[in-house]
């Protein structure tokens, strides 16, 4: 958490307000998770911000550049695990773990707030942007079916990791691979070469309408997510699997049950998502000793 949808939808709420707005003071608390602090101290101030956009889980802050000729420099922000965006007045009181505070030209805070400081801000020079952001995969929202296909086609991986490798598909994470392949009635052991083209169909159709319904919903609030009005989304009451191992599947009725997948809990159907030939009587299962525990912390580009 974030992932795709809550990320998008705090975009969508500071591209309603900030295209326009000046940065006229950068006041920062701990620095741990910022690259090179004294770079936002000196290059933000005076900087007009012309666009917020989304590239995977990261937030982009496009500014102007002083002969509006040379590429725009930017302002990174990934929210990491528990991060936080809100516009506030300077009088409405500060949240505990506030660390960096962007005073406005209309008197307004962007503040950030992170709790476990899993995040990352960072200013990029003109034209850097795609290096700091390294080798990210394919927007799944963008994503045509033939992608799905060439993304898909050879890998030995469990269809699960390949859904979390952001070298694959940006964006998707732990939440919303789960509901995909709950929709698509996949298992999340399944081998990603070994997809039929009617899986493959079924997982691209999947993967698009859970995503935009998210969205559409502002987003899961299942930890410390709230939106950009400091609003809490409200897609955690359509998961069907994720976090409801116990419980019974809305399709069939058998019970929810949770394997580890490459490190990370996945939350399956045994009943809609038939678990492939040769699987591991205890993955197939989920209820055995390797199902216990979590899926391991999410880092700074997660």
């Amino acid at each position: 958490m974030p992932e795709l949808p809550e990320v998008e939808t705090v975009v969508r709420g500071l591209r309603a307000v900030l295209p326009g707005r000046r940065i006229m003071a950068v006041r920062l608390g701990k620095t741990d998770f910022i690259d090179d602090p004294a770079a936002l101290e000196r290059e933000l101030p005076g900087k007009k911000i012309t666009t917020v956009r989304r590239v995977g889980k990261f937030l982009l802050f496009d500014l102007e550049s002083p002969d509006g000729a040379t590429p725009e420099s930017s302002l990174l922000v990934h929210l990491g695990m528990t991060g936080q965006l809100m516009i506030s007045a300077p009088e409405v009181p500060v949240p505990a773990h506030t660390h960096a505070f962007f005073g406005l030209d209309d008197g307004r805070e962007l503040r950030y707030t992170d709790i476990r400081r899993f995040g990352r801000i960072a200013f990029l020079a003109n034209g850097t942007q795609q290096v700091a952001l390294g080798k990210l995969g394919i927007e799944p929202l963008e994503a045509t079916e033939e992608q799905f296909v060439e993304k898909l086609r050879g890998r030995r991986a469990r269809i699960k990791s390949v859904l979390l490798d952001q070298h694959v598909f940006r964006g998707i994470g732990n939440i919303y691979a789960d509901e995909s392949l709950w929709r698509a009635k996949i298992h999340p052991m399944q081998v990603a070469g070994n997809f039929s083209r009617k899986e493959v169909r079924a997982l691209h159709r999947a993967v698009q309408s859970v995503l935009n319904e998210a969205i559409r919903l502002r987003g899961s609030s299942v930890s410390d997510y709230v939106d950009a009005d400091g609003q809490r989304g409200l897609f955690q009451q359509r998961h069907r699997v994720y976090q409801r191992e116990g419980k019974k599947c809305p399709r069939c009725g058998a019970t929810i049950r949770r394997i580890i997948v490459g490190g990370r809990s996945s939350h399956f159907c045994p009943q809609c998502q038939r678990a492939p030939r040769g699987t591991a009587a205890g993955d197939r299962g989920g209820g055995g000793k390797g199902s216990k525990g979590g899926g391991g912390s999410r880092g700074r580009g997660g």
